[in-house]
């Protein structure tokens, strides 16, 4: 993992609940469509256990995508993720809601994004994370962008960073030791 300024660390200890868009950010944002129309999508079981690192040590995971598809319902369930929302058009207001709903200030949350539809959320949680092949525009309003790339360990490297920045991930890499 890169070195991470302390601001970063800061913001990435207060993390209650760490969302992720899906497609570009979960996935390396190709959209595979088989003979029937349907939709494929190639998930890294690495960001998945990093996801499920995280909520072992009480950051839950959410999803906020732009696009619906089961394969992410099937995803979610594998994981643990309760909060899903799928087909969002208005991404903040669906995260001004989940903030009333679970009680939580803006800057308790995390986001990992990587389009412009992100920036809206991105600029108003409090840790922004974007993977490296996101544009400029996106990484500019970045606390943190990941060096692994999108579907393929950028979501694992955010979730070791927040589980690093609360004291967590070598009490968690210990338990595999044992």
């Amino acid at each position: 993992m890169k070195e991470v300024v302390q601001e970063v660390l800061q913001r990435a200890r207060r993390i209650r609940l760490m969302i992720f868009d899906v497609d570009g950010v979960l996935t390396d944002g190709t959209l595979w469509y088989g003979p029937g129309g349907g939709e494929l999508k190639a998930f890294s079981a690495h960001d998945g256990h990093g996801i499920k690192m995280l909520a072992a040590a009480g950051v839950p995971a959410a999803l906020l995508s732009g696009r619906r598809s089961k394969a992410v319902t099937t995803r979610a369930r594998e994981l643990g993720i309760k909060r899903v929302f799928q087909g969002v058009e208005d991404k903040l207001s669906v995260f001004q809601t989940l903030l009333k709903k679970e009680r939580l200030q803006p800057e308790d949350t995390g986001f990992m994004g990587d389009e412009l539809v992100d920036l809206a959320v991105l600029t108003r949680c409090g840790f922004a994370c974007a993977p490296r092949e996101a544009p400029e525009a996106v990484r500019a309003h970045a606390h943190y962008v990941a060096t692994a790339p999108a579907g393929r360990g950028a979501a694992r490297e955010v979730c070791e960073l927040v589980l690093r920045a609360r004291g967590a991930l070598e009490p968690a890499l210990k338990a595999y030791l044992a």
